[in-house]
């Protein structure tokens, strides 16, 4: 699994011109499922995110997690994060995980951060989605379970 972080001080989602989602303060994540990924890659990617300490303390330094600032999830599903472009100029995809295997592990992931207290808003899985995210810093982390980055 690969996640894209960022902290927000806002982020929306809409489908249709109609917006199903909104947070405030805390993390847009934008995560993508591989093929072969299980339950175990998501425990470790939700903890790392969960736990990050990417938020500022009282002097100012990145110090405090999510837990720490109360902050909420915005968690949007994007298979693109396994699109390969190393050959030609279209990106192939066949690293992404299938939609009937990736939905479980997203909804998995879902509950992983409910069940940590956490305020989760999700995109639609599998629709065409206009996000608008606030980057707040910005500050962008790039994660996976594999530890590849």
């Amino acid at each position: 699994m690969r996640a894209v972080v960022q902290r927000t001080t806002g982020s929306r989602v809409l489908v249709n011109d109609q917006e199903i989602a909104r947070i405030n303060n805390g993390l847009m994540v934008l995560l993508g499922i591989k093929r072969g990924d299980s339950t175990s890659d998501a425990d470790y990617l939700m903890d790392k995110i969960i736990n990050l300490r990417i938020f500022p303390d009282e002097n100012d330094k990145m110090n405090l997690s999510l837990l720490d600032v109360n902050g909420e999830i915005l968690l949007v599903s994007q298979f693109t994060l396994y699109g390969d472009a190393r050959k030609g100029r279209r990106p192939s995809f066949s690293n992404a995980e299938l939609p009937d295997a990736a939905l479980p592990l997203f909804e998995y992931s879902t509950n992983i951060l409910h069940e940590a207290g956490i305020k989760v808003q999700t995109g639609e899985f599998g629709a065409n989605m206009t996000v608008e995210i606030s980057n707040d810093g910005p500050v962008t982390i790039l994660l996976d379970s594999a530890r590849q980055f």
